[in-house]
């Protein structure tokens, strides 16, 4: 429904600037009337430039790792923080690159706040929008990580809390048949992080993060207080011989749905996409690169942060109803030094 929705938009702005004869002789739509084409982005004129205004790069050695978002004139700029770790500098929409501060670190909602290191005391920042009325179906926009363009799309689901799903190696265990010496690993699921780490079936696994793994639930309990991304030490043994093994943990949704044809085609998702206390859905075709950019309603007003690129067609935002608290309160205390 969602695809004939945009389509029929496209329609209706091709026949507005070009008139009916003309589209029934081209047959299909141009790439400029259709969705995220020039023409259709050129109707979000005001939204898009002050989405693009106040929307910065991340980089870290010379490539761009996150996006941010302006708070203030000053430079502050709020960001995804497991995103933009080891960043140094910061591209504006103009192409100015100028060298970044970190000011404040928020773990439990994932957000960062950098400094621009700039004698310029003038810089576009983002208007807020506090009124909690984005409903399903409202259209959102966001500067795509060019800086160039946006992109275009719905809120595609309800606001709501996201539980922790913790990290997972992606095997399968011998049940009730855990040895003296270990773990056995009975299956490791293809293309998860044990499969890509090295792990294989039959390993009998001893020690994890160095300590003594004596059964099944141990183990269980060692890898789920850890979260995707994570790196974990594992000791094993194959075929009498003693291994060492770096498992970085993948997302349990993932991992599992491995052979669902949505996740085959998404692509790469953010390190860390759960454990938020609120959120709000989105569609936006957005890389896992533009996360940590604002978000923003028709009037060009930032309703919230993309915090986590969950597959093609879900990305989700901490609304602004959050980030703002956490601004305000950072800088609050700034103004009393």
């Amino acid at each position: 429904m969602r695809i004939i929705f945009f389509y029929s938009v496209s329609i209706f702005l091709y026949l507005t600037i070009n008139g009916e004869e003309d589209f029934n002789s081209s047959h299909s739509l141009l790439p400029e009337f259709r969705l995220n084409g020039k023409a259709v982005q050129k109707v979000f004129g005001k939204a898009k430039n002050i989405a693009l205004d106040t929307t910065v790069r991340l980089l870290r050695n010379e490539k761009m790792i996150a996006l941010g978002g302006i708070i203030h004139p000053e430079g502050y700029i709020l960001t995804k923080a497991s995103s933009c770790v080891g960043a140094r500098e910061a591209e504006t929409y103009d192409g100015k690159k100028y060298a970044l501060k970190i000011k404040r670190r928020y773990e439990e909602n994932d957000l960062a706040i950098y400094q621009l290191i700039s004698d310029q005391n003038s810089f576009p920042s983002l208007n807020w929008e506090m009124e909690n009325n984005v409903t399903e179906g409202s259209w959102v926009l966001a500067a795509y990580p060019s800086l160039e363009e946006i992109r275009i799309g719905v809120k595609s689901g309800n606001s709501r809390k996201i539980d922790r799903e913790g990290g997972v190696m992606g095997v399968l265990l011998v049940t009730d048949r855990s040895t003296f010496r270990g773990v056995e690993v009975s299956e490791v699921v293809p293309q998860a992080a044990a499969f890509r780490a090295g792990l294989k079936e039959g390993d009998i696994i001893t020690h994890a993060d160095d300590r003594r793994v004596k059964n099944q639930d141990m183990l269980i309990k060692l890898i789920g207080k850890k979260d995707p991304g994570d790196v974990v030490k594992i000791k094993l043994i194959r075929e009498n011989i003693s291994k060492d093994f770096l498992v970085t943990l993948g997302h349990r949704s993932v991992t599992f749905d491995l052979f669902n044809r949505n996740l085959q085609m998404s692509g790469p998702v953010s390190k860390r996409k759960d454990n938020f206390s609120m959120i709000l859905q989105h569609d936006l075709p957005l890389p896992r690169e533009a996360m940590g950019g604002p978000l923003f309603n028709l009037e060009g007003n930032c309703i919230g942060f993309n915090i986590a690129r969950v597959d093609r067609v879900t990305t989700y935002s901490l609304p602004s109803t959050l980030s703002k608290k956490l601004v305000d309160l950072y800088l609050k205390n700034i103004t009393k030094l």
